[in-house]
């Protein structure tokens, strides 16, 4: 009966360092999952950033019948023009 208790004993040894081994891959994809839900929220948080961007750009629009000129950035008017120069500005 001593083979017996002694494999027995192996069973639960080799079950244990199973268990052990399944605790570690479990605690790492616990870890993962975490990092990637923080990345969401993140990404999440960059996504309604550039939506609300865009929306505020898009309320800058003129509407269609607007035959202004459009200035998205703000800047204020370059240089003044001069009436009898027929080139674009320049940027240098």
């Amino acid at each position: 009966m001593h083979d017996s208790s002694d494999s027995t004993t192996a069973s639960l040894d080799g079950i244990h360092q199973l268990l052990a081994r399944l605790q570690e891959k479990l605690g790492v994809a616990i870890k993962t999952a975490d990092a990637l839900r923080q990345d969401r929220v993140r990404l999440e948080a960059k996504i309604e950033d550039a939506q609300s961007r865009i929306q505020h750009i898009l309320s800058r629009l003129p509407e269609q019948n607007d035959t202004r000129q459009l200035n998205l950035l703000g800047a204020s008017d370059p240089a003044p023009t001069n009436p009898d120069d027929d080139h674009e500005p320049t940027t240098h």
